[in-house]
């Protein structure tokens, strides 16, 4: 067998993976992150929308490096979708702003933002616009974390019309028993070149602590804004090709 001569042929192999998955999985509605390594993780080789995604600082210093990774899913979305985003936030949250949201590759001009008074209210929110059915996604900000009543309701409401991408963030620490559909651990990591010269790309450290018919892992991640997409690091990326080639 001849040895694969760069990153591409690991990242090609895990994408054949998560196509075959998804040809043996009931056919239901992903939103592919564009890494084929994690994506051959998810079910159906995406996030699955209209369930909701749990995303979580790993230590309170982390809540930026959370949201900003919040925000780069739904920059994903966004740029497949030409619907916008809610964002309804718990008091006590930090907000994102017009400058950030266009370094991640998003138009502010697209997000529609609420200050809600606490939890229980940024859930009633959610639940309202995902009956309204007219939001590609929504981004609940809240403290404590969803109680399983409050994701069963959105669950239930998602499956009313076409289903947004919905993203819960709460803060670190220990959250609440629920059923998200995948639970994310977020932390902040030094950013690198961008891919196109310019600005830093961000990195963050995420793992996918809790993953409903897959499984979990851990990744150092790029985020490139242009394309909208993650990517491991040009120099995991190598490691990765010379494992490969190892294993052969």
């Amino acid at each position: 067998m001849s040895p694969p001569k760069s990153a591409s042929v690991v990242n090609n192999l895990a994408r054949l993976r998560a196509e075959l998955s998804a040809r043996h999985s009931p056919a239901i509605p992903v939103m592919p992150l564009g890494l084929a390594a994690l994506d051959a993780h998810l079910p159906g080789g995406g996030l699955v929308l209209g369930p909701p995604h749990e995303i979580v600082p790993a230590e309170p210093d982390d809540a930026i490096a959370a949201l900003a990774f919040a925000m780069a899913l739904c920059a994903r979305r966004l740029g497949e979708d030409p619907g916008e985003a809610m964002i309804a936030a718990a008091s006590g949250h930090s907000l994102p702003y017009g400058h950030g949201l266009a370094c991640l590759g998003l138009d502010p001009g697209r997000i529609l933002l609420l200050e809600a008074g606490g939890d229980r209210d940024v859930f009633r929110a959610l639940e309202a616009a995902l009956h309204a059915n007219c939001l590609s996604v929504l981004i609940g900000l809240v403290g404590e974390g969803m109680p399983l009543k409050a994701g069963r309701r959105l669950q239930l409401a998602a499956e009313t019309g076409e289903p947004p991408l919905l993203l819960v963030l709460r803060q670190a620490g220990l959250g609440l028993p629920n059923g998200a559909a995948t639970r994310w651990l977020v932390s902040a990591a030094p950013e690198g070149p961008g891919r196109s010269g310019g600005l830093l790309a961000p990195r963050w450290r995420v793992r996918l602590e809790r993953c409903r018919n897959g499984r979990g892992g851990s990744w150092l991640v790029e985020w490139d804004s242009a394309a909208r997409r993650l990517h491991l690091p040009e120099r995991l990326a190598d490691d990765a090709a010379q494992a490969g080639r190892a294993r052969s």
